[in-house]
């Protein structure tokens, strides 16, 4: 059976514990930092004996909500860092809270939304914030109105406690995007995810069809099953299946907030793709100083994608097993690079379960996962193609 990244990094997290010292384990753990959190293509897991029941011994919400406080961020220097990432930004835009329901908010930024034509909507992904569309918001708000948010449970949005049922998780997030729409005016939107917020913009077009008018898939988490274990893998090693059955506890990121002070510098050590990713608009840590301060806030988005995941990291509900019932006149794009290490089937299974409607699948060429980053020029003129279909 395939795993994803995710898994390979957190085996080797609690292998440097016992092993080494726990700055290894740190080091080693954060490295899923912003990953995709989808399986990887051609990696054998062996994994689905383990005992996943021990990941409810520590859903308790104090076990890691206490984590931040020793950690060097607040919601200052979180705010602090979206600024500085949003400064390369040339078009005028607005940022405010959106309120929904339970004193829940959604952090929102909105461009150009004077103009009468169909709002794009983004969406970003596990572990994202808006500060990620630093490169694509100009081009894309140029001819339209243009909203980002953060999802709830992420960035700046409200961090609340999710359900431990996974459909009850889902609901939570997807009645959090229609609140937003309400409150914010729009009556219809091309709706653009990456990662989780692919899976969720396709949960949303399920439930609230008359208010999509496209669907943009960027790499998107949670489509495919997960597969059975061919009866040729090879057994896995004892010591892995103990590995994996210790991890289970944890949330995705806690190996970030364990590392406490160290955490800042493990980033800008493990993660200086993103540097590079954006190196055409910064020339020092401002990226790897965001992505650190979203991801070692009190976990709730984080918590929530964990109880909608089974062992590692496939979807609980895969969107693949309801996605033919979106109804038939929403079109459907799938974007992903061309270099991604992810599943790339999810365009195919698309088009096979709706056969009558309208599924195109793009390859964005020396893309990885991180697409609109990787390839920003490339993807912006893509999506702005995609947008003109609609009006």
């Amino acid at each position: 059976m395939r795993v994803c990244g995710h898994v390979k990094y957190c085996a080797k997290m609690w292998t440097y514990l016992y092993i080494k010292t726990a700055h290894c384990l740190l080091m080693t753990s954060f490295s899923v930092i912003c990953s995709s959190c989808i399986p990887v293509k051609g990696i054998n897991s062996g994994l689905e004996s383990l005992d996943w029941d021990l990941m409810y011994l520590c859903r308790s919400w104090w076990i890691t909500s206490w984590l931040p406080s020793w950690c060097p961020t607040s919601l200052t220097l979180l705010k602090v860092a979206e600024e500085k990432m949003l400064r390369s930004i040339s078009r005028k835009f607005s940022k405010q809270y959106v309120q929904i329901s339970n004193g829940n908010r959604i952090w929102t930024l909105v461009f150009n939304g004077s103009v009468e034509k169909t709002p794009l909507v983004l969406l970003h992904g596990f572990g994202g914030g808006v500060g990620l569309w630093a490169l694509n918001v100009d081009v894309l708000s140029e001819h339209r109105p243009l909203y980002a948010f953060d999802l709830l449970g992420f960035g700046q949005s409200s961090r609340p406690h999710f359900s431990t049922d996974a459909r009850e998780a889902e609901d939570q997030f997807v009645e959090s995007i229609e609140e937003w729409r309400a409150r914010v005016g729009l009556e219809a939107m091309i709706m653009l995810g990456h990662n989780l917020g692919g899976y969720l913009t396709a949960a949303y077009s399920l439930r609230y069809p008359s208010r999509v008018k496209h669907l943009i898939l960027v790499e998107p988490w949670g489509f495919p099953e997960r597969p059975e274990p061919p009866e040729q893998d090879r057994p896995m090693p004892v010591w892995i299946r103990a590995l994996g059955a210790m991890l289970s506890p944890f949330n995705p990121l806690a190996g970030l907030r364990l590392a406490g002070p160290l955490g800042p510098t493990l980033v800008q050590t493990l993660r200086p793709d993103f540097k590079k990713k954006f190196s055409s608009m910064f020339d020092d840590n401002t990226v790897t100083e965001y992505i650190y301060h979203l991801n070692v806030q009190t976990p709730s988005g984080e918590s929530a994608f964990r109880n909608m995941t089974i062992p590692y990291c496939w979807a609980q509900r895969p969107m693949g097993q309801r996605v033919g019932l979106i109804r038939r006149d929403i079109p459907i794009t799938v974007l992903y690079g061309s270099r991604s290490s992810i599943e790339g089937n999810t365009g195919t299974l698309i088009k096979e379960l709706r056969p009558n409607s309208y599924v195109e699948t793009i390859a964005i060429r020396g893309a990885g996962h991180y697409v609109y980053a990787d390839q920003s020029e490339d993807f912006n003129q893509r999506v702005l193609q995609i947008c003109d279909t609609v009006d």
